[in-house]
């Protein structure tokens, strides 16, 4: 199986009438010259779901022939861009014949499946004439493809269309995105019409439209049924957590903090709304995220860990220290955090993740409310942020500056709590929720801290016992262990300077 090729593509779209004369685009920058490239053709037979599972959820897959760059494609929406953003998947066509997507990219994409089959679901044919536009620099800034598409549907001849796309070929260079916005006016000052949608997209017409299964709710207003928050809120984590899911299978930087944090607000989502859903259900999705989450838990404290310590290090006053330090901690650390991954991908392919995710996909359509949950949310919400800052009151209240680390670490849980509740609420209660919020990410980073600081300590004496470690790597291992040690302390006292802060936004919240 072959590992398959990313790129980042920025392209737009324009529809054309089938007599649109292409302007010159020599002038649309001073130096910028074109260049023709002879006509192509190409076949493309689009694979997805009977219920156009990938579309909707804005994924295109395709095997395509003919061209430069023929093979499979699976494009996949960038989180934070506009459409005209993608990323770009690619593997040969020798991994699978048409009906037969290569398992490298069906693994990506396998969350949002419900284990449904893809299949062929439209073909087309296209006559490509590209025109190239290169820079002063002599550099290849834009490529415009001008496509007649043939569409194909049970071997029948069902539409014939124009399209125009404008494609980015150098993010170096700072000139390029203000060419193509150049060209893109252009375009549309001689009647090309801007297009958001994907030729197959189009060709398939609005089913490709609908939402996805888990569509995106919007927030009640305080007058609104609180049945619609707890859809809101639920539907926003589930779609987090699946995005976060195909990002970890394609080992994105911060992908699997990403998911661990959607997951750790879905179970506070349930524990929040705990007394308006169903007790017995709700449970059960906790401890399955609860175990998800632990199988993600080691990649991510290692990545965190490893470079926390080596930053720490770094700062030793004798550089021979630092370097004793890295030489034996980060090696054990790559060990640990390669076989961190394999478990975790382990898990996220198993049929009890598989089964998680169906769940999820479930409870943020049909969340198992009672009738509790059709009230104003005005009259609920409140209520249940104040139950979780009540906790975390009590918790606060028996933290002592030179007692053990667990009870710090505990309150930074239930803080997490909190905040999470306050930020899935503060839309519908407004500014004193959302200043609360922003307040308890100031604490629960500061008590993150204290906790990393902790754990640091305890690897640090853990490779200071082991048989291999000699005497002046011993002692640089105790000087960094001073340095978190150090650390520890200083965030209590930091969490005590802030914490009558947050007791002063849950006042003015109306929960305290």
């Amino acid at each position: 199986m072959t590992a398959p090729v990313t790129h980042r593509e920025v392209e737009r779209k324009f529809r054309v009438h089938a007599l649109f004369v292409l302007p010159d685009f020599s002038g649309a920058a001073p130096g910028v010259t074109t260049r023709a490239v002879e006509p192509f053709d190409m076949a493309a037979v689009y694979h997805d779901t009977d219920e156009l599972t990938l579309f909707r959820w804005g994924i295109t897959l395709r095997r395509r022939e003919g061209g430069p760059d023929e093979g499979w494609h699976m494009k996949l929406p960038v989180a934070g861009a506009d459409g005209s953003t993608r990323d770009e998947m690619h593997v040969p066509l020798t991994d699978g014949a048409i009906g037969s997507v290569p398992g490298s990219l069906v693994s990506v994409v396998a969350p949002l499946l419900h284990e449904l089959p893809l299949k062929p679901v439209i073909s087309l044919a296209t006559v490509r004439t590209p025109v190239v536009l290169r820079g002063a620099s002599g550099r290849d800034l834009l490529e415009i493809v001008d496509d007649t598409v043939t569409v194909r549907h049970g071997g029948q001849v069902v539409s014939v269309f124009r399209e125009v796309e404008v494609e980015l070929l150098s993010r170096e260079d700072h000139g390029a995105d203000e060419l193509m916005d150049q060209v893109c006016s252009l375009l549309l000052t001689t009647g090309a019409e801007p297009s958001s949608v994907s030729k197959a997209a189009s060709a398939l017409g609005p089913g490709t439209a609908q939402p996805p299964d888990v569509p995106q709710h919007p927030f009640p207003s305080r007058d609104g049924l609180a049945v619609d928050a707890i859809k809101a809120v639920l539907s926003q984590h589930v779609r987090h957590l699946l995005m976060a899911d195909v990002s970890v299978r394609r080992d994105l930087p911060d992908s699997v903090h990403q998911m661990r944090v959607a997951a750790r607000r879905l179970r506070s989502a349930l524990t929040t709304f705990a007394p308006l859903m169903d007790a017995s259900a709700c449970q059960e999705l906790k401890d399955e995220l609860r175990w998800m989450a632990s199988e993600l838990g080691a990649i991510r404290d290692t990545e965190v860990l490893m470079e926390r310590l080596d930053t720490h290090a770094d700062a030793l006053v004798d550089s021979s220290d630092a370097q004793r330090c890295r030489d034996i901690i980060d090696p054990l650390l790559r060990t640990r955090m390669a076989a961190a991954r394999s478990s975790a991908l382990a898990a996220l392919r198993s049929d009890r993740h598989q089964q998680l995710v169906d769940d999820l996909m479930d409870l943020a359509v049909n969340p198992p409310v009672t009738d509790a949950a059709f009230v104003p949310c005005g009259e609920v919400l409140p209520g249940l942020v104040a139950r979780a800052w009540k906790r975390l009151r009590a918790s606060v209240t028996g933290l002592e500056m030179d007692g053990p680390s667990a009870p710090w670490h505990e309150a930074r849980i239930k803080a997490k709590r909190v905040r999470y509740a306050a930020e899935a609420v503060e839309d519908i209660l407004g500014r004193p929720m959302h200043r609360l919020a922003d307040c308890l990410a100031e604490v629960t980073e500061v008590l993150g801290d204290h906790q990393d600081a902790h754990v640091a300590q305890t690897l640090l004496r853990e490779i200071a016992a082991m048989s291999e470690t000699d005497g002046m790597t011993g002692m640089a291992l105790g000087l960094l262990h001073e340095v978190e040690s150090a650390v520890e302390l200083t965030d209590r006292r930091h969490f005590r300077e802030i914490w009558p802060k947050a007791r002063q936004r849950a006042k003015v919240a109306g929960i305290a």
